[in-house]
């Protein structure tokens, strides 16, 4: 399964990519997330591999991150013609997925974030949920981008919400 999901940040890029590459952030926008910890590596830097745990509804799901391609590697000073990529390949029981990210300029004060997503399934519930519910996905993935935007563009925190 396959599908990309885009949506524009009013901040600079090199704001946004530096949002997005800190660590101490990703619990204020990436709902669920209990634990991202390296296993080797530097946070976020090529070749990386996290240990990553989500809680997902009633169950906690854990899978292994890998950074596969972070261009440019110095996120300070990019050039406006520059595209930033930053891949990651996750790995968890019966699961393989890979999120290609691409984050561009879209105006003086706006980044166009792109984000092309595959899932690959290894038991046949989940391959039945992937095929029927293809939408659950692509809904998940913008609504990690909806949480980092409105955390980028006013600092609101996924886990002050109230059900």
């Amino acid at each position: 399964m396959k599908y990309t999901v885009s949506i524009e940040v009013a901040l600079p890029r090199e704001k946004v990519v530096q949002l997005l590459a800190d660590p101490a952030h990703l619990p204020k926008w990436l709902r669920g997330l209990v634990l991202h910890e390296p296993l080797s590596g530097e946070h976020g830097q090529l070749g990386t591999k996290s240990r990553v745990v989500l809680q997902v509804g009633q169950r906690k799901v854990e899978c292994t991150e890998t950074i596969t391609r972070r261009e440019p590697a110095d996120l300070h000073e990019i050039p406006k013609t520059s595209v930033v990529h930053y891949d990651r390949e996750i790995v968890g029981e019966r699961m393989w997925s890979a999120a290609r990210e691409r984050l561009t300029d879209a105006g003086p004060q706006t980044t166009l974030w792109e984000s092309e997503n595959e899932y690959r399934f290894g038991s046949l519930t989940m391959r039945l949920v992937g095929l029927l519910m293809p939408g659950a996905f692509r809904k998940q993935s913008l609504q990690h981008m909806q949480d980092f935007k409105a955390f980028a563009e006013q600092g609101k925190d996924v886990r002050e919400e109230t059900s």
